[in-house]
C-alpha cells in the first residue's frame, strides 16, 4: 500500500498543483475585499468558494484514478452528454433564464451552468476526433468534417445566447487543430473570411451583443451600459499606481462604483488595491501556469494526451486574456471570468476538473499500475 501511494505521489506534477493553489489563494484574498467580507463580517461567498474548491479537489482525485485513455474510448458517450447538457437548459421547469440568457439549470437551491461541464466533456470527445485526423488537415475538404462534429455544441451555445462561451469552445478547437497539423494557409484564409464576414456577423448578433461592440468602439460614450463598467475599471486600475492603495482600501471597490467586482471585474480590484506590482504577480502566476501545461503536453506519452492538455491550456489562455483585456478596455466586454480567482462555483469546479485531466495525463507519461 505504501509503495502504491508513493507511486501516485511521485508521478503527480507538483509544480502545476502548487501553481493552482497559489492562484486560488491569491483569489480568495482578493475576494475577501471584492465581497467586502472584511467589513461586513459576512463570509458566505468566501465559504462557498472554498467549499467549491475542496469539492473540486475531490473531483480531481476521482479523475486521477481513471486512465484518460479509458475516457477517450468512450468519446461518443461524452459527445452525447455534451449535447444533452446544453439542451437541458431548454427543458421547462429545469432551465432558467438569468440576465437574458438561458445557461443554467436549477437543482434545488443550486444553479448549474451546464456549459461549464460541457467544456470538460467536449475536450475529452473532441481530442479523440482530432487525434484521428493528425497530419490530415491540409485541405478544406479534410477540415470540414472535424468542424461539423463541433457544430451542434457551438450552435446550442449561440442559441443561449453565449457568444463569449462559444469563443471559448472555438479556442479549444483551434488549439487542438493547430497541434494536429492544421495547414497555416487554412488559418490565414479563415481569418480573412472572418474579417470580410464581420458586417454579416454583426447583423445577426443579439441586440445586447451589438451594444457591447458599439460600446467598445465608442469608449467615451457613457450612454452605453457596458462603458460604465469599463470606465470604472480603468479608474480603479489607474488610481492604483505602482503599489496600489493597499488591500481593502480600494475606493472604487468599497464605494460600490465598480460593477460585478467579485467576478468579471475582480482584476480591477487587484489593480486598485495592489497596483502594478499585484497585477504583475498574478500575470506571472498565470504565465507559469500556461507554460507548465505546454511543457506537460510535450511530455505526454501519446498524442491524445497532448491534445487534452492543449485543449485545456487553450481554454484557460483565452479566458485569462479576455478577462484582463476587457478590464483594461483592450477587448469588448463579455461574461468571461478570471480562472480560479473570480467568484463562481460552476466555473471553479469546471476549471479544477479540467486541470484534473491535465494532471491525469501528466502522471501517466510513464506507466503506473493502479
Amino acid at each position: 500500500m505504501k509503495s502504491y501511494r508513493f507511486k501516485i505521489l511521485k508521478e503527480l506534477d507538483w509544480k502545476l498543483i502548487l501553481n493552482i493553489f497559489a492562484i486560488f489563494g491569491f483569489g480568495i484574498l482578493m475576494l475577501t475585499s471584492a465581497t467586502h467580507a472584511n467589513q461586513t463580517g459576512n463570509y458566505k461567498q468566501i465559504i462557498k468558494q472554498i467549499l467549491a474548491f475542496v469539492l473540486g479537489l475531490i473531483l480531481i482525485i476521482g479523475i486521477l484514478f481513471i486512465d484518460y485513455n479509458t475516457l477517450g474510448k468512450n468519446f461518443k458517450f461524452f459527445y452525447i452528454v455534451s449535447i444533452l447538457l446544453l439542451i437541458a437548459v431548454w427543458i421547462p421547469g429545469l432551465g432558467t433564464v438569468q440576465e437574458g440568457s438561458r445557461r443554467w439549470i436549477k437543482l434545488g437551491p443550486l444553479y448549474l451552468q451546464t456549459s461549464e461541464l460541457v467544456k470538460l466533456t467536449f475536450i475529452v470527445s473532441y481530442a479523440k476526433i482530432v487525434e484521428r485526423k493528425r497530419g490530415k488537415l491540409n485541405t478544406i475538404k479534410q477540415v470540414i468534417p472535424v468542424i461539423l462534429y463541433a457544430m451542434p455544441v457551438l450552435v446550442l451555445m449561440l442559441l443561449e445566447p453565449d457568444l463569449g462561451g462559444t469563443i471559448v469552445f472555438g479556442c479549444i478547437m483551434l488549439g487542438m487543430l493547430f497541434m494536429a497539423g492544421l495547414n497555416v494557409k487554412i488559418i490565414k484564409n479563415a481569418f480573412l473570411v472572418l474579417i470580410v464576414s464581420l458586417p454579416l456577423i454583426y447583423a445577426v448578433m443579439a441586440p445586447h451583443q451589438r451594444v457591447r461592440i458599439e460600446a467598445f468602439l465608442h469608449p467615451d460614450d457613457l450612454s452605453y451600459k457596458g462603458n460604465y463598467q469599463v470606465v470604472q475599471s480603468l479608474i480603479a486600475i489607474g488610481s492604483g499606481g505602482a503599489y496600489g492603495k493597499g488591500l481593502y482600501n480600494g475606493t472604487q471597490n468599497n464605494s460600490g462604483f465598480l460593477p460585478v467586482q467579485d467576478s468579471d471585474f475582480i482584476f480591477a480590484v487587484i489593480g486598485e488595491e495592489l497596483g502594478l506590482v499585484g497585477m504583475c504577480i498574478i500575470i506571472a502566476l498565470y504565465m507559469m501556469f500556461i507554460v507548465r501545461m505546454i511543457s506537460m503536453a510535450g511530455e505526454s506519452k501519446d498524442f491524445y494526451g497532448t491534445l487534452i492538455i492543449i485543449g485545456v491550456m487553450s481554454m484557460f489562455a483565452y479566458q485569462i486574456i479576455q478577462n484582463i483585456g476587457m478590464n483594461m478596455a483592450l477587448i469588448p466586454v463579455t461574461g468571461i471570468t478570471l480562472p480560479l480567482i473570480s467568484y463562481g462555483g460552476s466555473s471553479l469546479l469546471s476549471s479544477l476538473a479540467s486541470l484534473g485531466l491535465v494532471i491525469n495525463v501528466g502522471m501517466r507519461k510513464r506507466k503506473i499500475n493502479f
